[in-house]
């Protein structure tokens, strides 16, 4: 089975890199953005919304509390990775886009 080069296994779970579009019309993945998942969100890129809204959609998305989707990087960039505590790589490529 081929590892998506946006998709790193860790002891806790999995981290997944994204490439964040904030101000969009809806919040969904949108392809590939070079190694990362490109997620369009709808909030702005102020005081920690874009983030958030991230982190509510991911935590959704793989049915976890919001507490389990961590941001390990990229606070105040595009590029972020979030760690997923807690759920399969089988889980995480059964909910990603192809």
């Amino acid at each position: 089975m081929m590892i998506p080069p946006y998709l790193k296994i860790v002891p806790k779970g999995i981290v997944l890199s994204l490439y964040v579009q904030p101000r969009s019309s809806c919040t969904a993945f949108v392809g590939l953005h070079g190694s990362s998942l490109k997620l369009k969100v709808t909030p702005p890129p102020v005081d920690g919304a874009a983030n958030k809204a991230c982190q509510q959609f991911l935590s959704k998305l793989f049915k976890v509390s919001k507490s389990s989707v961590i941001l390990k990087s990229g606070a105040n960039s595009k590029e972020k990775a979030f760690l997923i505590e807690d759920i399969s790589l089988d889980c995480a490529l059964a909910k990603l886009p192809d």
